[in-house]
């Protein structure tokens, strides 16, 4: 052993002498303990924050302090965390001599000899107890979101990677859920922002109670909610976890008056099978959330590589149609173009109507399907400008043909359920029939069964406004909606369309047969017109025709023409119909 010198034993005496009066000062609980964890020097303020003397102390490990609020699975995520990193922080609970529990803020280090080997470990802890309630309060502001008392976006965060970490260590599987209330916008829209709050904090309170208490929840923003199962068997047990979740939001809500409903799209991805990280189990799992709202929305769907390729192609459209509407302008050649598709009176044989359709025509993509785009549109609240501008621009052809000497044919134009619920549509409709030196019988317009019925007071004193000043108006898409009758008889509507989709197979199907006809004489009982769409073929004009029905639209009369050849198509029909 090393003889020291006078001047060196000196040092080492004032140095021991600091560390007495910092042990001694110090307003942290200080523990030092040997290799074995075991306690063999406590300073004063541990013994006014725990009670235990330093003689009570010496000998014994800390784990006398510890508190069944702090779980097993933490004491041992905290010794593989202190181990591997020579140092830990955080928050844990310990049990005072008196039986009482507090809170402590705790920092551990390991002290190593030169051949690393542990000599002692260094605890420093202060009580949070006198700021307990700031603290849990902080706390809950920051990792839990206000309205619904989940967790929020910043806990979230923070949560799933540590799951995924611990499971990759158990060689464990983990499920991410992505939940997306569908058509929730609706209820905003609607009924107000108090109103969706309420909803929301519905759906949380279902959420919590259909998984376990291990499992995370968490709000992200608006209506996605995220959940993650972090100790899940294999993907037929997260189907039945996530049937259950589907059920279990599916049924009403009472909300003051009104009876609302949130069924939801949720897509699921799996670690380590469809990512390894949070970010990719994030997107995938997204990804798969779009697939199930394209499958008719109110279902699951697991992640595929398809799934991300088409949610990649969802993205580039959604960007396109945001460029196209934002530089479209009435009267300009830009993206969006309308088509006009004859309407032909069975008795008259005389086109009576042109429904407006919208077409996008993509510079890179070329023309773009309907059915492609406009359900984004719909998602999106794109549909709002993007109707706005296909209504001005059907009064602004109505015009041309006006002045072309086409009378006595009216123009019908589609309105979104978004438009439906402004309640200064009327004045905008009759703005824009002045603007051209229109009358309100020049204009039909039509609106989708569902749509009527997503809010059907607001939607009948709307109708019954423009209705009053001569607009036509109609249902379409008629028998595909979740619609009640009772409503239906009190709408001012004027036409029943009878979908395409009973139409195509009425001369072989006995049902869709059985269909037309029944909606025909339901028509006609209420005293309103019949117009049958996606007629193209002679069989289907005859029955159609024998059932009773008033107006074709479809294939067999025309396509849907550009502006452009419109005009020619209606001058040379009546130069056929005055010939004839």
């Amino acid at each position: 052993m090393p003889a020291f010198s006078p001047d060196e034993i000196e040092a080492l005496k004032r140095r021991l002498r600091a560390l007495e009066a910092v042990m001694a000062r110090s307003s942290d609980a200080i523990i030092i303990t040997d290799a074995d964890n075991r306690i063999v020097e406590v300073n004063p303020a541990f013994t006014r924050l725990s009670g235990y003397t330093p003689k009570e102390a010496r000998g014994s490990t800390p784990n006398f302090l510890a508190s069944a609020k702090t779980t097993r699975a933490s004491y041992d995520a905290f010794w593989a965390d202190l181990l591997r990193d020579d140092v830990w922080q955080g928050e844990m609970w310990d049990r005072a001599k008196d039986g009482s529990l507090y809170p402590q803020w705790l920092t551990v280090s390991v002290i190593r000899d030169a051949a690393g080997a542990i000599q002692n470990y260094v605890v420093h802890f202060s009580d949070l107890g006198e700021h307990a309630e700031t603290t849990a309060e902080l706390a809950r502001m920051a990792h839990f979101d206000a309205l619904t008392q989940l967790y929020n976006r910043s806990a979230f965060e923070s949560l799933l990677p540590q799951a995924l970490h611990n499971a990759q260590r158990d060689n464990r599987q983990v499920a991410v859920l992505v939940i997306d209330l569908d058509r929730f916008k609706n209820v905003n829209d609607s009924l107000g922002h108090a109103i969706g709050d309420q909803l929301l904090k519905g759906v949380a309170e279902r959420l919590r109670e259909s998984v376990r208490a291990s499992d995370i929840v968490a709000r992200i923003g608006g209506d996605e909610f995220i959940i993650v199962l972090p100790d899940i068997e294999n993907a037929l047990s997260v189907a039945g976890v996530t049937s259950k979740l589907k059920h279990n939001l599916a049924d009403s809500y009472r909300v003051g008056p009104h009876t609302l409903y949130a069924t939801p799209s949720i897509g699921i991805a799996l670690f380590p099978a469809d990512g390894t990280d949070a970010a990719t189990l994030l997107k995938n799992a997204d990804a798969a959330m779009y697939h199930a709202k394209a499958q008719g929305r109110n279902n699951f769907q697991f992640f595929s590589e398809g799934m991300n390729i088409a949610a990649l192609e969802r993205m580039k459209i959604e960007n396109g149609l945001r460029l196209a509407i934002e530089s479209t302008r009435l009267g300009t050649a830009g993206q969006f173009h309308l088509y006009f598709q004859p309407q032909l009176h069975i008795d008259t044989n005389r086109i009576v109507g042109l429904e407006a359709l919208v077409r996008w025509f993509h510079p890179e993509w070329g023309s773009m399907p309907p059915a492609q785009f406009i359900p984004i549109a719909e998602d999106t609240g794109l549909i709002q400008p993007l109707g706005d501008w296909v209504f001005w621009e059907s009064c602004r052809q109505l015009r041309i043909l006006r002045d072309a000497g086409i009378a006595d044919i009216r123009v019908a134009v589609n309105l979104s359920a978004q438009q439906l619920r402004h309640a200064d549509l009327p004045a905008v409709v009759h703005g824009a029939l002045a603007c051209y030196d229109l009358k309100p019988t020049d204009l039909e317009l039509e609106i989708t069964e569902s749509a009527a019925m997503q809010n059907p007071a607001a939607t009948i004193a709307i109708l019954n406004q423009l209705s009053d000043t001569g607009i036509v108006l109609s249902i379409d898409d008629f028998g595909t909606g979740y619609s009640s009758l009772s409503y239906l008889k009190n709408l001012p509507v004027q036409r029943l369309k009878i979908d395409r989709s009973f139409v195509q197979e009425i001369e072989v199907s006995r049902d869709d047969h059985a269909i037309c006809s029944a909606t025909i004489a339901l028509g006609h009982h209420l005293d309103l017109e019949l117009v049958a769409e996606g007629v193209e073929s002679e069989g289907q004009r005859q029955l159609l025709e024998k059932l009773g029905c008033d107006v074709l639209q479809g294939f067999f009369y025309s396509k849907p023409l550009p502006a452009t050849e419109i005009l020619i198509f209606l001058k040379n029909w009546q130069a056929t119909q005055v010939a004839a």
